[in-house]
């Protein structure tokens, strides 16, 4: 067998392989885990799905020809939810068209059986380092260290922005109101080119529209009543670094014309000024507004539009990485009663239930805001749950059961519970309201194993 030193960017890189041969299964982890990388198997598509619900993997090698659900069917399903994990597709039964598909439709790799194990393990690592994953890594990067996450979701999300953040294109952040749009946005700023230059952001919708020209654009003396002095707008403070521009779905129509020359012509014109200076800035832009919609009704230019969406990022609400929920109000509760020195640890088990179970439409904002209030009331260590109860205003209510739970999201249900009791099945079945024996079933009916969760930080995985 071909032996391939093992490359930095893949140490102990997490290897997804999927395969209904349980022979042919066995000997590619042999030889993958001989050439260093973590193996974690699937022996079907849909256990494949239920393997990244509990530990996204580094990089999925998958057989095309597989009963129920193929190898592109597969591909496709990782696409709509995990955009930057690469595949890598093998088969014995390859031929040109089939190889055109899968490659358009932007697989990493294609590889006919009986396969070379020196290729098989360079396009996986060529796929790792592409990918933007680093295998030996499992720590948040710098870049991103205000951004505290255990969700599966949100960290493909952070993938896909580590990627972007690498090129000069502009980027626009939708999402809703208090998710964390602006902290997004200085993370990117930490993983780009720019880090070492300012970071500069403005609200657009919070400035009156008289004021936003100036502190955009800037102004000369004597340009308007007060201007006693030459004043550098923002677009001048950013030089050389990052412009974000929040609720850009409040400006207003007129400047909304000469942002557009500015980022066309990379020049900008303060106010009163006869000549125009150049600019150095990469735009970031974010709104919680439906701009589709704002274009519609003639609100939001269509050339302004497609000139900040280069690349969109859509920021998860809380109420989709409800695991966070956990990690981040123990956070802000530590942080807050450092701030009032107060005696306060954590919350009990029923308080968690409840914020667990809340509905945040105000999503981080909200969930701050509730903490806050709680470590300001509390007089004990434990924060009971009628304080919470009190903070969300009655908006609380308990985890769905089983009865409620549509079809469909049967699977999702199940791996938010096994996440947010770290696959101990006796307390997520009685969160499910269900017995152990029943909720075993119901595990296997969607191919999840509880023991998959109980550590996903291990880099190891398992065979």
């Amino acid at each position: 067998m071909t032996q391939t030193p093992t490359a930095p960017e893949a140490a102990n890189a997490r290897v997804l392989l999927v395969d209904d041969d349980p022979d042919l299964l066995r000997l590619l982890s042999i030889r993958l885990k001989a050439s260093g990388f973590a193996i974690r198997c699937a022996d079907s598509g849909p256990a494949a799905l239920a393997a990244i619900a509990a530990q996204r993997p580094d990089i999925i090698v998958t057989d095309l020809r597989m009963a129920g659900m193929d190898g592109l069917a597969l591909f496709d399903a990782v696409r709509q939810q995990h955009l930057s994990l690469p595949v890598i597709v093998l088969t014995a039964h390859g031929n040109i068209p089939e190889a055109i598909e899968a490659t358009q439709r932007g697989v990493a790799g294609y590889l006919t059986k009986p396969y070379d194990a020196g290729e098989l393990i360079a396009q996986i690592r060529r796929a790792i380092g592409s990918s933007g994953d680093a295998g030996e890594s499992r720590k948040p990067a710098a870049w991103r260290s205000e951004i505290l996450t255990r969700s599966v979701l949100m960290e493909d999300f952070l993938r896909q922005a580590e990627l972007v953040a690498a090129s000069e294109v502009s980027i626009f952040i939708s999402g809703p109101s208090g998710a964390g749009k602006e902290l997004l946005a200085r993370a990117i700023h930490q993983a780009s080119p720019r880090a070492g230059k300012p970071f500069v952001a403005i609200n657009c919708g919070a400035i009156p529209e008289q004021l936003l020209e100036s502190e955009l654009f800037g102004h000369v003396k004597g340009a308007f009543t007060g201007a006693h002095r030459d004043h550098d707008g923002l677009f001048q403070s950013a030089r050389g670094g990052t412009l974000f521009l929040d609720e850009i779905g409040d400006m207003p129509t007129p400047l909304q014309v000469k942002l557009l020359r500015v980022l066309e012509e990379r020049e900008v014109r303060p106010v009163g000024a006869t000549r125009s200076l150049p600019i150095d800035v990469r735009i970031l832009s974010a709104t919680h507004r439906d701009l589709h919609v704002a274009r519609s009704e003639g609100r939001f230019r269509d050339d302004l539009y497609y000139r900040l969406n280069v690349v969109s990022l859509a920021l998860p609400s809380l109420a989709e990485r409800r695991e966070d929920i956990p990690l981040l109000a123990q956070h802000f509760l530590l942080r807050l009663a450092a701030r009032y020195k107060r005696a306060v640890t954590t919350y009990s088990p029923e308080a968690m239930a409840l914020l667990l179970a809340a509905p945040w439409p105000g999503n981080v904002r909200q969930l701050l805001n509730v903490v806050e209030q709680t470590v300001a009331l509390s007089t004990t260590p434990v924060i009971p749950a009628a304080l919470v109860q009190r903070a969300l205003q009655d908006e609380g209510g308990a985890i769905e059961s089983f009865e409620e739970a549509r079809q469909r999201f049967e699977r999702d249900y199940l791996v938010r519970l096994l996440r947010l009791t770290d696959g101990k099945v006796a307390q997520a079945a009685r969160l499910a309201r269900r017995n152990r024996t029943e909720f075993y079933r119901l595990l296997a009916r969607h191919h999840l194993e509880a023991s998959a969760f109980k550590d996903a930080t291990d880099p190891a995985g398992q065979a």
